[in-house]
């Protein structure tokens, strides 16, 4: 009680010490109100200078805000992005598989079950720049492979198994000097032998093409079937230029070759049935 009645005390000697300070800030305040509230100029004077204050304030504010939600929204996008990333090389995947299994293409895809077997291998090393260019792919004689099996990619032809160890393939493509496959222009019966004279890997030659056979500029030309190694009609490139032979008794056709040999990686090794018989009959004959 005796210390309430002192607190007391001291707060009206402390009001009645400072009064006059009291009795200006009451009448500044007075002042005050009566300006802005009976005068339009000073009004609108203060709520300008005021809304000035405040928008600065607001501005500043807004500012902060939005730095700290745009660090927000940038973790957001970053997020957003990763997951798209994902996506796409999810997407670029399936691409790689479809492509790979569209390796059985043209004839293999109707080719009878019986007839061939189809074996899945990868491309491991691959040269182009030679003139006598191999390619190295990365299952051999255990996954079943054997030399003089055809090879080929989505797009087409690739080559022909040279030789062969327990895990490994090496193959002779398209672009080598002793390749030679048997080809013919989709419609015609006509044949002739594709090589590879070196220079541009996008272009091979067809050779030994008669001149009665008939043809146009950009006609499919596809494997003949007359060997052991590829069925009919396993695509092979188009035909983009033509002219006549050294000898003038048949075309050379300038031929730009399906496969991208600069990509190729996913390959189908295609094996006949009774193809190494055929190939054993044939060497005989030959000697």
């Amino acid at each position: 009680m005796l210390i309430s009645i002192e607190l007391v005390r001291n707060l009206l000697n402390f009001l009645l010490k400072y009064n006059y300070w009291f009795l200006f800030l009451l009448l500044e305040v007075a002042s005050f109100v009566l300006l802005f509230r009976f005068n339009r100029y000073q009004q609108s004077v203060f709520f300008t200078s005021a809304n000035e204050v405040a928008g600065r304030v607001y501005e500043i504010s807004g500012g902060i805000s939005s730095y700290f939600h745009l660090k927000s929204v940038n973790e957001d996008l970053l997020d957003r992005n990763l997951l798209l990333e994902q996506r796409v090389a999810q997407l670029e995947k399936m691409l790689r598989d479809k492509g790979a299994d569209s390796a059985r293409l043209y004839s293999l895809e109707h080719m009878e079950a019986g007839d061939y077997r189809i074996f899945k291998a990868n491309v491991i090393k691959n040269t182009l720049n030679r003139a006598d260019n191999y390619i190295t792919l990365d299952q051999g004689a255990s996954a079943g492979i054997r030399p003089d099996m055809g090879v080929v990619d989505a797009n087409g032809v690739v080559g022909i198994v040279y030789k062969t160890s327990p895990h490994y393939s090496l193959v002779i493509p398209l672009l080598n000097s002793k390749s030679s496959i048997s080809c013919k222009i989709v419609g015609s019966e006509y044949f002739g032998y594709l090589k590879w004279e070196g220079g541009d890997s996008r272009f091979a030659y067809l050779k030994d093409l008669p001149r009665h056979a008939e043809f146009n500029l950009g006609d499919t030309v596809v494997t003949s079937g007359y060997s052991a190694v590829f069925p009919a009609g396993v695509m092979v490139g188009t035909v983009d230029d033509m002219s006549d032979s050294h000898d003038g008794l048949s075309y050379l056709l300038k031929i730009k070759l399906a496969t991208d040999f600069g990509k190729v990686s996913d390959v189908r090794v295609i094996a006949r049935n009774g193809q190494e018989e055929q190939n054993n009959l044939e060497v005989e004959e030959t000697n």
